[in-house]
């Protein structure tokens, strides 16, 4: 049994001092006491962990790489895309697993508790399979035991380069299938993630409605059975455009009517969307996966994120190109982009709310519903996905409450990150990762390896 002693923390009866955690063998919570005695692991102001729901591994080692304009005068996610299928092509399945590990611990290091994986990297360059074809996703597995993070994985079914079926481009053959060997991978990568903890789950990813043909793509949702359903969607207006000339509607727009959306499902960016999309997205209960650094990065477009909230829908927060893991940075970012576009101040707090408390609460519930995770509170039966804030930090003097949020978010950074619990795993202690330095190491070989990529 592990105990844990906050002099805060934030519970589902909302904040309570002196509060006493008890975390089983499976790493679930058995006890939450407030007003106790001082026991076990002592942490200044405790919080749900969150998880991170959507996430490229690879990418995070061409981070910096990229901000040079392309031919194009209008530089884009497509100019940014084309450098991507240039570096990945030199990419082996080791070096995969380390910057994985990274990445992951990078990720444990922010405060997040869980990986969901966006996993596309499956083949050979040329687009030959390995001889083991889900080789790939069991590096991914490989990662998340050298880390001890939670794992969602989430293979992703990419057969097209557009609305028209065209083939796949030279860059993006590594990631290709047609439905039976995406079928085939689907259960072999079920296979490679039999020898971690009993938190890892296991979903689908039908890339995108560009890379997915329709009558394929509720077969391909399909094989997740229970599991979670992540997929791009209204990212880019040069996607938005090509689907609806193709297909008579616009991205949201077709997959609500032809599609059975529910909680399952996770969709990510949805930055590209008009209000009755928005309001439409928000009626079904599933998550919209926001990655406002990479976002921002690439020029996507603001998240209607005002109205969307206030319509009762659900989200959460993810690192998808990994230029930066921060995750109080995704929620400044996220609130900030609110507040530039509509010129106004706390955009995203309501009178019972702050604006970190509303945005906190939000994706903590909604990045573990998309992760399939039952955690994103601290609570009896809950798995112990748990952060603690530096209860020293020099900010966070005298704060209390949701003030600690909006300061933490606000006015600090994930440098006040110093344990994280991961169903219990105590992987983060003194703000660093238990292998830290092993982790590092390799990361730093394959730097060396890939420093003429692109």
């Amino acid at each position: 049994m592990t105990v844990i002693w906050a002099n805060q923390a934030l519970t589902t009866s909302g904040w309570e001092n002196n509060v006493l955690i008890e975390i089983d063998e499976s790493g679930r919570i058995t006890r939450v006491q407030a007003d106790s005695p001082a026991a076990g692991n002592r942490v200044g102001t405790l919080l749900p962990a969150i998880s991170n729901l959507h996430s490229h591994a690879f990418q995070r080692s061409m981070a910096g790489l990229t901000e040079r304009r392309g031919p194009d005068p209008r530089d884009t996610f497509w100019t940014w895309r084309q450098l991507m299928f240039r570096f990945l092509d030199q990419l082996t399945p080791d070096h995969v697993q380390d910057i994985a590990a990274f990445v992951q611990m990078e990720m444990l290091e922010a405060g997040y508790a869980n990986n969901t994986e966006f996993h596309y990297l499956h083949h050979q360059p040329g687009g030959v399979p390995y001889d083991n074809i889900a080789e790939m996703a069991e590096r991914i597995a490989a990662a998340a035991n050298i880390t001890g993070i939670g794992l969602t994985l989430l293979p992703v079914h990419y057969q097209f380069g557009g609305c028209d079926k065209r083939p796949l481009g030279a860059g993006q053959i590594r990631f290709g299938n047609d439905p039976e060997r995406f079928a085939k991978l689907y259960e072999e990568s079920e296979k490679a993630l039999k020898s971690l903890p009993s938190d890892t789950r296991m979903g689908v990813a039908p890339h995108s409605l560009r890379a997915v043909g329709r009558e394929d793509l509720i077969a391909t949702t399909r094989l997740s059975k229970d599991g979670p359903v992540h997929m791009h969607l209204a990212e880019q207006v040069a996607e938005v455009e090509e689907v609806e000339a193709s297909w008579g509607k616009r991205p949201v727009e077709w997959l609500l009517e032809n599609a059975d959306v529910d909680e399952n499902w996770c969709l990510i960016h949805c930055t590209q969307m008009q209000e009755h999309e928005t309001l439409g997205l928000a009626r079904t209960g599933a998550v919209a996966g926001l990655c406002p650094i990479t976002e921002s990065s690439l020029g996507d477009g603001i998240f209607d994120g005002v109205r969307y909230l206030n319509a009762g829908g659900a989200i959460g927060v993810g690192s998808d190109s990994n230029i930066r893991i921060a995750l109080s940075e995704e929620l400044r970012t996220l609130e900030y982009s609110q507040r530039l576009r509509d010129k106004s101040r706390a955009a995203l707090a309501t009178p019972e709310k702050s604006t970190a408390r509303r945005l906190f609460d939000a994706v903590a519930k909604g990045g573990a519903q998309a992760a399939g995770r039952d955690a994103g509170r601290i609570e009896v039966g809950a798995l112990a996905d748990l952060m603690a804030l530096d209860g020293t930090a020099v900010d966070l003097i005298g704060r209390t409450g949701d003030t600690i949020l909006d300061t933490y978010v606000f006015a600090g950074d994930d440098r006040m990150v110093r344990d994280v619990w991961s169903a219990g795993r105590h992987v983060v202690t003194e703000g660093r990762h238990i292998a830290h330095d092993t982790i590092t190491g390799r990361y730093r070989k394959v730097m060396e390896q890939l420093k003429e990529a692109v």
